[in-house]
């Protein structure tokens, strides 16, 4: 697939002596969504910038549709900010403006004519769910009509890529999820490449096709979202992981299910494509070992399974040892084992 951005080895320093973006290579697929996770200060926003052209690299380059903006001139970056749409957490409305006002602020700053712009900007509210909310002003809007008001503002010049700066964070879980679905709208039945930064695991969950995972200004990881939910392999990304999954045991939780159970506890992944539970009915039978579900649960990324129970085993410890060596192997028991 063509890259709709990409980073070269982007370095991003600042007067100070604070580097934000230290090496970073990325591609960003057209017509795809990724995510880009990490705490406050790693680097997230700056990246962002660097990619609509707000601050330059120190070093490295940064392709939009393979042409590298840093090479370009203001006048030359100026149309090509055009097929660039921005989405904040805080809305950034102009509160003096309509709603119908806001949505035609970038129109009429492209040069369309003032029909032809009313036409747009009343056709992309109409496809954010704002159809007939075009009189009223921002503060009359709830915090997920005011989000959709600034989504269809960043889609009125029909962009090709559409970047989002921590756009539900603001937001009530429902109306995440609502969002969350407008953008995939976006995403899927216009065609437009997004690229999100978030703090949010169940963001990308929802969302994303790939991550990159972030701390101190490089990407400690990247890939397919199950991919990295299912095996993360850097310590972030396994502790933002854990922070969405809910279906681990957390060390303090373990503890509390020991002092209730006192079994031998085993946490079992339940992945893709990997063997799991599927052994653990003919051990236990085998082995005349008891069990109890005592935690886990079991949900879907990306339309695949994921999750993990945790049980405790009953019985002789020479029986219930020989249940968990037939469990045991690469990548098939995530143990609170005792």
């Amino acid at each position: 697939m063509t890259a709709a951005i990409e980073l070269r080895d982007v370095t991003k320093e600042f007067p100070n002596g604070a580097r934000a973006v230290d090496g970073v290579g990325l591609t960003v697929e057209a017509g795809t969504v990724c995510g880009v996770v990490g705490h406050s200060g790693a680097g997230k926003s700056t990246l962002l910038r660097l990619v609509n052209g707000l601050e330059e690299p120190t070093s490295g380059s940064v392709l939009l549709d393979g042409q590298d903006i840093g090479a370009l001139g203001e006048r030359r970056l100026r149309p090509i900010r055009r097929d660039i749409g921005m989405i904040f957490q805080q809305f950034n409305l102009f509160r003096s403006r309509t709603v119908l006002g806001n949505v035609l602020y970038p129109l009429r700053l492209a040069g369309l004519g003032r029909a032809a712009a009313r036409a747009r900007a009343e056709e992309t509210l109409d496809f954010v769910g704002l159809a007939g909310h075009g009189a009223r002003h921002p503060e009359q809007l709830s915090g997920g009509q005011r989000q959709r008001v600034g989504i269809a503002r960043a889609l009125a010049t029909r962009p090709k890529v559409l970047l989002c700066d921590e756009a539900t964070s603001a937001l009530d879980p429902q109306t995440t999820d609502e969002v969350l679905a407008l953008l995939h709208r976006v995403n899927r039945e216009l065609g437009v490449t997004i690229l999100l930064i978030t703090h949010e695991m169940d963001v990308v969950r929802t969302l994303c096709d790939r991550v990159a995972v972030m701390e101190d200004g490089r990407i400690v990881e990247n890939g397919e979202v199950y991919e990295v939910f299912a095996w993360p392999r850097h310590a972030t990304t396994a502790a933002f992981v854990r922070s969405a999954r809910h279906s681990e045991p957390d060390p303090g939780l373990l503890e509390r299910l020991r002092a209730r159970h006192p079994g031998r506890l085993l946490t079992l992944p339940v992945v893709d494509g990997r063997p799991g539970l599927d052994g653990l009915s003919k051990l236990l039978h085998a082995h005349d070992v008891d069990f109890t579900l005592v935690h886990g649960g079991v949900g879907e990324v990306r339309g695949r399974p994921l999750g993990s129970v945790t049980v405790e085993l009953r019985g002789e410890a020479a029986a219930v040892q020989a249940v968990v060596d037939g469990l045991t192997g690469p990548g098939r028991v995530e143990a609170g084992a005792r």
